[in-house]
């Protein structure tokens, strides 16, 4: 039987979407389930020992407790700069038939694959191609990861509403790096995207500290898994 799988985007570049989607991945592992991952195309990468690495998709395969490979990072881009023009750059040539072959022997071989993309959904990957044409192309549904923070409202519906509109379908938004305290702002954004944007609003993903991102990983996990809710989120998620 093929994997449940969720495509994972941000509202912007920044958002977060990397830790969260390691937590969803570390909360399925926890839960005895076999996690794949993929970080399809990264720009941005660091050079290590002669190689570029891609730090996202170490700290995903970190979550899931498997090693990287060429199937969970099939692009590795050198430029911080959008995807299409660092692959220019680097002499390469982003093939969508590649990255789907990638992640149906992730999926073969696994209970959930977790898709991370490159920024938002108009993040342009190859040509006139967008990070939205790849979820497409691997019939993925999406999860928003959104911030908690003054803007969000509008960034987070405008989101939900490009990715109906070209057809994609959407399980739900996660407002990452919410405070334990607050602000006016915070505090009525996530009611406001749950009633406005038709999209429920799959969970709160607390700020937690941390001196690196697997730690902060970590820390989320463990929060999340002393709230009920969790259990609900993952059923939305991939039901």
């Amino acid at each position: 039987m093929a994997a449940k799988s969720i495509f994972i985007t941000g509202t912007d570049t920044g958002v977060g979407k990397t830790v969260a989607s390691a937590a969803i991945a570390m909360l399925l592992r926890r839960m005895g389930h076999k996690v794949a991952v993929m970080k399809p195309v990264t720009s941005g990468c660091i050079e290590r020992d002669g190689h570029l690495v891609s730090e996202d998709a170490e700290l995903l395969c970190y979550a899931a407790g498997v090693p990287v490979t060429a199937d969970s990072a099939p692009y590795l881009l050198k430029a911080p700069v959008a995807p299409s023009i660092a692959a220019s750059q680097d002499g390469v040539r982003i093939s969508f038939d590649t990255i789907k072959e990638a992640y149906q022997r992730l999926a073969e071989s696994n209970d959930f694959v977790i898709v991370e993309g490159a920024g938002g959904l108009m993040v342009p990957l190859a040509g006139g191609l967008l990070v939205a044409d790849l979820a497409q192309h691997l019939g993925l549904p999406i999860a928003v990861v959104a911030r908690p923070d003054l803007g969000t409202v509008n960034h987070t519906l405008l989101t939900v509403f490009c990715a109906r509109t070209m057809g994609l379908t959407v399980k739900g938004v996660i407002v990452n790096r919410y405070p334990d305290t607050p602000g006016e702002a915070e505090s009525y954004a996530p009611h406001m995207i749950d009633s406005l944007s038709g999209a429920q609003l799959l969970g709160l993903f607390p700020e937690t500290g941390g001196k690196d991102d697997r730690e902060v990983t970590e820390r989320l996990v463990d929060r999340l898994l002393q709230q009920p809710a969790t259990g609900i989120m993952l059923r939305e998620l991939f039901d």
